[in-house]
């Protein structure tokens, strides 16, 4: 496991509480305040980040496959989507396809994509720190802090300018 990684986990568990407190004074604020806050964060740290280091999210995690990204992706690959769905995805409890085991069959050695260019919305989204209206899925940037070392360190600097 990659420095950035080990004891992940136990750090987004121990800063649980803080988090908590971070995203209720969040939702307190402007939805455009809370957005400026965490966009700038995200800026900040994806701007000294390469993911290509840690891809612990597509080690760890699986995205959820739409409609749209089976069909693109099952086309880059030359298979018909239903053949792509039954060699890779599951259906999930919440109905969703979803990897049928991870890490993603999809990474390379190197933890490139192999189809980085057609890849899932949700990977290209990944960890939708940069997205609008942020107060809304801060449960979700909260999980994704215990996979993604750059949310953490996005949530850090948050907390540094909201104050504890």
């Amino acid at each position: 496991m990659k420095p950035e990684t080990e004891g992940l986990k136990q750090r987004a568990a121990g800063l649980k509480k803080q988090h908590r407190k971070l995203a209720e004074k969040l939702r307190a604020m402007s939805a455009s305040k809370a957005d400026e806050l965490i966009h700038e964060a995200h800026e900040n740290v994806f701007a000294c980040t390469d993911c290509l280091q840690c891809a612990n999210c597509c080690k760890t995690t699986g995205p959820l496959f739409t409609d749209k990204d089976i069909e693109r992706i099952a086309k880059h690959l030359k298979m018909r989507p239903a053949a792509f769905i039954e060699r890779y995805l599951r259906v999930d409890e919440d109905r969703d396809y979803v990897l049928q085991k991870v890490p993603c069959a999809f990474l390379g050695a190197d933890n490139y994509c192999s189809i980085y260019d057609v890849r899932p919305k949700a990977c290209r989204e990944y960890p939708h720190t940069d997205r609008r209206n942020m107060q809304e899925i801060m449960s979700l940037t909260l999980k994704n802090a215990a996979v993604c070392p750059a949310v953490l360190d996005i949530l850090k600097q948050v907390r540094e300018k909201v104050g504890k």
